[in-house]
């Protein structure tokens, strides 16, 4: 148990010792969702309301979606480079090495989240009625939740193209019809089943609850828990479709 825990930090280590000589990587996951913010605040300056009205969803979309690009080229690098084949001749269990990987980028995530909640809230006096720390909250199970799902999609591409030809299929239509541009109840019936198996579409009724209410609702509650069994189960997937080398 203890080699596992060792080897998951080394592993943790790893990760950053590369994303350290690969500037362009970190000021993607940095600055970038700050950029589109500022950039989307800059489009409604002459009108706020609509700002404040989008901006909580946005604070779930941009996390998710740059932290889905980085971890599945990251790990599709480590698979392809046979660094993780490496990794998998060692006695550490898939978990543990998909451990590593997570808290790395989780890491990262962190940082992210409160740099661009900070900016919205404090730089861009966001008009939010609900609790701040739990806006900050969603926002890193989101990003948490684009990581999980890159862990688990990078198995199945064989080129860094390939990764990125995921974002059509699994990131567009989560934002399509997750409640972003218009309320689940407004969409076709269909739409609509579909959109209540998508984890972005809790993800953004999260952070709508916390615009109107004073308190963290039940909903909002609820939300949060499916964001967080999703980013479980894109986990427990990850780990089940590593390859162990056999020779």
């Amino acid at each position: 148990m203890m080699y596992h825990i060792r080897a998951t930090f080394a592993t943790t280590r790893r990760i950053f010792g590369q994303l350290s000589h690969d500037p362009r990587t970190v000021a993607l996951i940095f600055v970038v969702p700050c950029l589109l913010m500022t950039l989307f605040r800059w489009l409604f300056s002459d009108n706020l309301a609509v700002f404040d009205r989008v901006a909580p969803a946005l604070l779930g979309v941009f996390p998710f979606v740059i932290m889905f690009i980085i971890t599945s080229i990251t790990t599709l690098r480590e698979r392809t480079g046979g660094t993780m084949e490496r990794l998998m001749a060692l006695p550490i269990g898939k978990f543990d090495l998909i451990m590593g990987y997570m808290m790395a980028f989780g890491l990262l995530a962190i940082i992210q989240a409160l740099l661009v909640s900070v900016l919205i809230l404090y730089g861009f006096n966001l008009d939010v009625t609900g609790p701040h720390w739990f806006l900050v909250a969603m926002a890193l199970a989101d990003a948490l939740l684009g990581a999980a799902l890159g862990l688990f999609v990078s198995a199945f591409a064989k080129t860094e193209f390939q990764a990125v030809q995921f974002m059509p299929a699994l990131v567009f239509p989560q934002i399509l019809i997750g409640g972003l541009f218009i309320p689940l109840s407004q969409m076709p019936s269909a739409l609509e089943s579909i959109a209540y198996y998508l984890p972005l579409t809790y993800a953004i009724d999260a952070l709508n609850e916390v615009v109107s209410h004073m308190d963290v609702t039940d909903n909002a509650w609820r939300d949060m828990s499916v964001v967080g069994a999703f980013v479980v189960g894109a986990l427990l997937l990850a780990a089940i479709t590593l390859r162990r080398r056999n020779k």
